[in-house]
């Protein structure tokens, strides 16, 4: 873990190079379908993922992955488009590394967002969904092996993982905005097949609203560094057996981009109250 200390600091300096003195204010993830929210940003600075050393690229349709630098009213965003996932193959530790870098370059607020199916039977392809809490099925953890308590402590509390205050901001930017939102939890398996229509009656069993391949291990690594954390949900379809159809990626990137619209009228109500009045 000390080595990832070392590499954080040179991935924060190689992407300080190119924007001298840049310090983030927030972190913003886009998921499936979603990148093109980065628009909200203002004098953006694009840089490739792959270009920052340490990071590695994504592989995945709807992941461009780049990393974007800019302002939101009073706040200075650094903004993944796209993101890594366990099952192209990368490690848990490889996957959260973007995330830690937003977090060490200062971000002390994270803001996911990802492309979702639907377990709970009234929610619908173009809703959102705050994430209250999760499930890790995926059989990984980002924290595992040695720790470094200078990135945070051995065994971090997750019982508030999802920050109440940030979520109720939240809620006040969708009224203002003018987009549904309700809350659930969010589910991680491990992917890249979709679940089976026995799987999902498990995760409606254990008390799950939402499904998906990602977002999790960020949201460990991140509460393990000290970060507030809320997270946005895009219901892009029904899972397996909740609706009749055969389930693919190109719907998920279909319906998030369908939904883009008001995703970026919700990011841009909750990131003006997150900066507070000018």
């Amino acid at each position: 873990m000390s080595e990832l200390v070392v590499r954080l600091d040179e991935a924060a300096a190689a992407v300080r190079a190119e924007v001298p003195g840049f310090t983030a204010d927030v972190g913003l993830v886009l998921g499936s379908g979603l990148s093109g929210a980065v628009r909200l940003l203002e004098a953006p600075r694009e840089l490739p993922l792959g270009a920052v050393p340490h990071v590695c690229a994504p592989t995945v349709s709807g992941h461009p992955g780049r990393l974007v630098l800019g302002t939101v009213g009073r706040l200075r965003v650094a903004a993944l488009a796209g993101r890594l996932h366990p099952y192209e193959g990368f490690t848990a530790e490889e996957t959260v590394f973007p995330v830690r870098l937003l977090l060490h370059l200062g971000a002390p607020v994270l803001v996911l967002t990802n492309a979702a199916g639907a377990v709970r039977a009234d929610l619908r392809r173009g809703d959102w969904m705050a994430v209250r809490d999760h499930l890790n099925l995926s059989g990984l953890n980002p924290l595992r092996g040695p720790n470094d308590v200078r990135l945070g402590p051995r065994f971090p509390d997750l019982s508030a993982a999802y920050d109440p205050g940030l979520r109720a901001l939240l809620a006040g930017a969708a009224v203002e905005a003018g987009v549904g939102l309700s809350e659930g939890v969010y589910a991680m398996m491990a992917g890249p097949s979709y679940e089976t229509p026995a799987e999902i009656r498990m995760l409606r069993t254990l008390g799950a609203d939402a499904v998906g391949m990602s977002t999790v291990l960020e949201v460990i690594a991140a509460v393990h560094m000290g970060a507030r954390v809320v997270c946005l949900s895009c219901i892009t379809n029904s899972a397996a057996g909740v609706a009749p159809g055969i389930l693919s990626h190109a719907e998920v990137e279909s319906a998030a981009r369908e939904a883009e619209e008001d995703g970026v009228r919700l990011l841009r109500a909750f990131l003006a109250r997150l900066g507070g009045p000018p």
